[in-house]
């Protein structure tokens, strides 16, 4: 569930909406250990609330000492603990929020009085965030209520903004609203259409809904002000923009740390300050698909950290589309499994071949953990897309420009799902070059142009190719990241299948995950450029490392490299170390595999050899520069 504490996220998230009860919460993280699913977040929609009013705590149902000693220990082991809040306060005299607000002055108005709107709460005011007083106000009530609880990270919903009403209204006299009966979402409020404003109706029509309705429909009135005249009209596409980041100020005040914010209404900047999940999107084959697209387009857009509900927010999904979901989902670059309250519980231990499926595709993600991570720095200081559409590596391939069925990771980690119900097999497009099974690498194909292959998939199985020319960083892996980031390293280094000649490259970024920025020169930081050349017989692995000393007191270590292509492997291998320590080859071991190819295709001239070359043994400080050479047996 989730990891990394960073800008744009790392690891793997679980939430459902509807824990009723802490008992339940407290049963799902012990079922996931049980099970031994990856678990870092625990997430609560507003259950947790008194009446679904933000910055409150259910007595009842969510104890406040129980739940503190309920954090004490998910937080011992490195887990974290996110709540919801949404924009809209409820308007209540006896509630500590709404007053401070009114007395603040912070609300959006309508014809000078705070525009009355119907959410989760029922009445509610929406804070006008362009206002540097609400501002002030919404960080000092997130201070507050880490006082009470002591979150991790805060989920921004219904924030375009939503609202169950449209049009001005008022708080109907004489009649409980909402009733308590009958669905929330179902507006109670006496309300009236707001015509006679170009605002309210423009000269022309959005369709925004897919219905032909007013463009304030079911959202703030466009007519609407904002602080110093601002009108809604002008302001509502950066509503939930202007949000963020006043969580995000008010989170990164509490500690210094780095702030994670998940957030359902996004703008251009908005990566900056959150995470994106792509809202409630359906438990069908349809949007399993939509949500590789979905994905892709919001990493062009500048925000990186996105993904989809795993498994769907609703209706309840069947049991093989769960299964293709988390194989998917688990490389998200933020990975969550959602529900609605109203759907069957999908927590990924309810189903025996879902959970089979879950360990498989997260435990690789938990391995990966340091590439995502890298990638995750890449994308802050640069803006490239953690998640990627395949033609970014190849873009002279025209062919591969409308292909939304498959993505990188990077540029070298090529997933390809099953998207389609009772499939085995897929057709997977590879372009021109050697790609190696991630979860097997001595299994390879080789393809002498764009081509498509039927590649096997059975319900289990999610095939995960890794490109030529690459180095990629992975570690052993964990039930929760705070472990895995503390495990040995391995290096995969993929040359062509069969080369005698070429080269790989590769980066590792690590910190201690808290800072309030991805930088280097902090001392809580290190940085490490991997290189590899075969040439002339001889193959070198080398590193480049900036800041080494935050990796050197972590202990971090790379305990084994394995090298993809190689025809072979003439004598013994050879290692220095920056300062003499780790250089000891006496424990070191070769092994050597040949490469399975697919459909018994033939590699390069006179079908040389290729073999997988595992150098074990090793205990090379990450943080220290190092040269490994060998030479090769040339078949």
């Amino acid at each position: 569930m989730v990891s990394g504490w960073s800008k744009k996220q790392r690891g793997f998230h679980q939430c459902r909406w509807g824990y009723h009860n802490l008992s339940v919460v407290e049963d799902v993280v012990e079922n996931y250990k049980k099970a031994e699913i990856p678990l870092d977040v625990i997430w609560n929609d507003d259950d947790h609330m008194d009446g679904h009013k933000d910055f409150t705590l259910n007595s009842k149902n969510y104890p406040h000492p129980k739940l503190i000693n309920f954090l004490n220990k998910i937080h011992s082991r490195g887990m974290k603990y996110i709540v919801i809040i949404d924009p809209g306060i409820g308007v209540n005299s006896s509630y500590g929020t709404y007053q401070r607000g009114l007395a603040n002055d912070v609300f959006i108005k309508y014809e000078g009085k705070p525009y009355l709107a119907q959410v989760w709460p029922g009445p509610v005011n929406f804070p006008d965030f362009l206002n540097p007083k609400t501002v002030t106000w919404w960080v000092d009530e997130i201070r507050r209520f880490h006082e009470l609880v002591p979150v991790d990270g805060l989920w921004i919903d219904m924030n375009e903004a939503s609202n169950f009403c449209s049009g001005l209204c008022s708080i109907p006299k004489g009649k409980q609203c909402p009733s308590g009966t009958g669905p929330g979402w179902i507006c109670c409020l006496e309300c009236k259409n707001i015509t006679k404003t170009r605002w309210d109706e423009p000269p022309y029509k959005i369709n925004a809904s897919g219905t032909q309705v007013p463009i304030g429909y079911k959202t703030i009135a466009t007519s609407a002000v904002h602080y110093n005249g601002v009108r809604e009209y002008d302001a509502h596409s950066i509503y939930g923009f202007s949000q963020a980041i006043a969580t995000h100020k008010g989170l990164q005040g509490l500690q210094g740390k780095r702030p994670f914010i998940l957030t359902r209404s996004t703008f251009v900047g908005s990566g900056h300050y959150a995470a994106h999940w792509t809202g409630d999107n359906k438990g069908t084959w349809d949007d399993l698909k939509y949500s590789i697209s979905t994905m892709l387009n919001f990493g062009i857009f500048g925000i990186p950290m996105v993904g989809s509900d795993i498994c769907g927010f609703y209706p309840a999904p069947t049991e093989e589309l769960c299964n293709r979901w988390i194989e998917l989902g688990a490389f998200y670059p933020f990975s969550r499994d959602h529900a609605n309250y109203y759907s069957p519980r999908q927590e990924l231990y309810q189903w025996k071949s879902v959970a089979k499926s879950a360990k498989n595709a997260l435990g690789m993600r938990y391995k990966l953990l340091p590439y995502l991570y890298t990638l995750t720095y890449e994308a802050h200081t640069t803006g490239a897309p953690i998640a990627r559409p395949v033609f970014f590596s190849f873009p002279n391939i025209a062919k591969l420009y409308e292909l939304s069925t498959q993505f990188l990771l990077g540029s070298s980690l090529m997933v390809s799902p099953v998207l389609d119900k009772h499939q085995t097999k897929i057709s997977v497009t590879f372009p021109p070059g050697t790609w190696y099974n991630l979860f097997d690498l001595s299994r390879a194909v080789v393809a002498k142009e764009t081509e498509s292959f039927s590649m096997d998939a059975p319900l289990h199985v999610i095939n995960v190719h890794l490109y030529q020319n690459t180095i990629l960083p992975m570690q052993r892996g964990g039930l929760i990241s705070k472990e895995a980031k503390t495990t040995p390293f391995t290096l995969i280094v993929t040359f062509p299948a069969g080369a005698t000649e070429g080269e790989a490259k590769g980066k590792l970024y690590i910190d201690n995950d808290e800072l309030p920025e991805m930088q280097l020169g902090n001392g809580q930081s290190t940085y490490v450029e991997f290189s590899a050349k075969a040439e002339n017989g001889l193959v070198k692995v080398w590193s480049n490392v900036e800041e080494g000393k935050f990796a050197i007191e972590k202990g971090l270590v790379i305990e084994k490299v394995t090298v993809l292509g190689l025809t072979g492997v003439r004598g013994g291998v050879a290692v220095e170390v920056e300062g003499g320590a780790g250089g000891d080859v006496s424990t070191v071991e070769l092994v050597e595999t040949d490469h399975m190819f697919f459909d018994e295709m033939k590699v390069g001239k006179g079908s040389k050899k290729s073999k997988m070359v595992e150098v074990k043994g090793l205990k090379i400080p990450v943080g220290k520069k190092f040269m490994m050479t060998w030479k090769m047996a040339i078949v």
